[in-house]
């Protein structure tokens, strides 16, 4: 190897660890050393010197930690044997995992046996390189993603299903909500599973449980998956039900106030309030009663109303009156009229003269013993017999 060798990396990124094809290097070698790479000269399983990125020559002033290997191993001549690895510093992302077989527990929340499946991802970058290659790469050329998970898959799957199935359990997470529950699943695994890669210079700095495989051909789990959707399908109608009543109760309750605007800004627009509005109301239906019989009752309904506000009482006494006059100015519906003595025509109530002939009535038309007033042109009186006149 002349002393111009020029020593660098060969790899992949997917690779981790990646040992240099040849073990004998000469003194004044250039060593080039990429971004997020390190550089490790091994002898015998044991670390001689580390170096980090950049362009580095090989002589023993840069590599202090092997001044005596190579005045022991060369015999003070340039050559010497030795390993070098490189080590891949960067996060390895999107390594697939998967569970390879079912984890088997009791459903918390159904009750019924299942077994389930997972499978997800995961990141690691190297934490300590030495460690890395001591304990885990040996004499192994390269270590690939692929050859990583197969060394740690078996710690994988006991504890992924451990951690899983205790989780569930502890939790009381039903198989048909437990796809919101990832999250939490993944946490639980990654906090459980981290040391163990540590231990071996790696770095766990991402794990992800993205699916949970479920026993579709499982009779149980069907029945109670269909259960299940029937009873979320209740539950979304019941909510939806009662939203619409509040929907309908708000939208009657705006309307009434829209009401009571309008009604009020029309009060403002006529002038007059709500009291008065009312006065007018109980005076109207006063004046309507046109039964003789009937006005004890409205000297009652005056008498009750005694208790309301003043300007109440105002309205309805005036109203009242007018109402009360004018049932005094027309005849009861029970009352007989009176005739003219001269055509014989029906007489308006208090009129002087026959609306019909102009035959003048008298003033006073009263039977002279008992007082009786006549309505007709009786010649008797009907009450004591007495002749009309005399």
């Amino acid at each position: 190897m002349a002393v111009t060798d020029v020593i660098k990396y060969e790899g992949d990124n997917k690779t981790f660890i990646w040992k240099y094809p040849r073990t004998d290097f000469n003194m004044g070698s250039e060593l080039i050393v990429r971004e997020s790479q390190e550089a490790l000269f091994f002898y015998n399983g044991e670390l001689l010197d580390k170096f980090g990125p950049g362009k580095h020559i090989l002589e023993t002033e840069n590599m202090p930690l092997s001044k005596g290997f190579f005045k022991l191993a060369t015999g003070g001549k340039n050559p010497f044997v030795a390993e070098l690895y490189f080590i891949n510093m960067t996060e390895q992302m999107a390594i697939r995992w998967g569970t390879d077989s079912k984890i088997s527990y009791l459903d918390p929340v159904y009750d019924f046996p299942l077994e389930i499946g997972a499978c997800g991802e995961l990141s690691v970058s190297v934490d300590n390189s030495a460690k890395l290659l001591i304990k885990l790469v040996g004499t192994e050329k390269v270590l690939s993603q692929e050859k990583l998970t197969s060394y740690f898959r078996a710690i994988l799957m006991n504890r992924v299903k451990s951690v899983i199935s205790s989780e569930i359990i502890k939790n009381k997470i039903g198989i048909f909500e437990i796809d919101s529950h990832l999250n939490e699943l993944s946490n639980s695994v990654h906090k459980e599973v981290s040391n163990d890669f540590l231990q071996y210079g790696l770095n766990l700095n991402l794990f992800l449980i993205t699916t949970v495989l479920k026993p579709v051909e499982d009779r149980n789990y069907l029945k109670f998956k269909d259960l299940y959707a029937r009873q979320h399908t209740d539950v979304m109608e019941a909510e939806l039900k009662q939203k619409l009543s509040l929907i309908e109760q708000e939208t009657i309750s705006k309307q009434v106030v829209m009401h009571a605007e309008a009604v009020a800004k029309k009060r403002e627009l006529e002038n007059y309030t709500y009291q008065q509005e009312k006065g007018f109301e109980v005076a109207k239906k006063m004046a309507e009663n046109e039964a003789v019989g009937e006005m004890n009752n409205v000297g009652m309904g005056l008498g009750m109303m005694m208790g309301v506000g003043s300007e109440v009482g105002k309205t309805v006494g005036g109203m009242t009156k007018d109402a009360i006059q004018s049932v005094k100015e027309e005849p009861m519906s029970g009352e007989a009229k009176r005739f003219c003595k001269n055509c014989g025509k029906p007489l308006s109530q208090g009129a002087l003269f026959c609306e019909y002939c102009g035959n003048k009535i008298a003033a006073e038309d009263k039977c002279s013993n008992c007082g009786y007033i006549f309505t007709n042109d009786a010649i008797f009186c009907p009450k004591c017999g007495t002749k009309r006149g005399e």
